[in-house]
């Protein structure tokens, strides 16, 4: 699994033009999930983003977890990250998961994530959805487990 994360000020997603998540200051992961990916894969990329230091301490260094720092985490499934770029001009496809196995594992994602930090809020997965986002610093870092 992988993950491209984004420090926030704010973030929210919206499908079909009405608010489904939303955070303020924190973190909002696109989450990405591969053939192969499993249970245990899902709890590493979670304790990553949980303790990943992208947040500033006192002294403007980042030293900082989402937890520490008191921030919400948006989690938005986006298979796309799991494309194959390497070759040609059109991504390919197969290394991601099967759609109803993304889906598992995404969810999977986010009850675990629920049970340890709070808040949580979550896109859709499979939908057309319209993510926004003001990046702070801008902060942004892919997370693989």
């Amino acid at each position: 699994m992988k993950a491209l994360i984004q420090r926030v000020r704010r973030a929210s997603v919206e499908v079909e033009d009405r608010t489904v998540g939303a955070i303020d200051h924190g973190l909002l992961a696109l989450v990405g999930v591969e053939k192969g990916d499993d249970e245990t894969a899902a709890d590493r990329l979670l304790h990553k983003l949980l303790h990943y230091r992208v947040f500033a301490d006192n002294q403007d260094k980042m030293n900082l977890n989402v937890q520490q720092a008191g921030g919400g985490l948006l989690l938005v499934p986006q298979f796309t990250l799991a494309a194959d770029t390497r070759k040609g001009l059109r991504p390919s496809f197969s290394s991601a998961a099967p759609p109803a196995e993304g889906d598992r594992l995404f969810h999977y994602l986010l009850d675990q994530a629920r049970q340890r930090h709070a808040p949580v809020a979550s896109g859709e997965f499979g939908a057309n959805m319209q993510v926004a986002l003001i990046n702070d610093g801008p902060v942004t870092f892919m997370l693989e487990s």
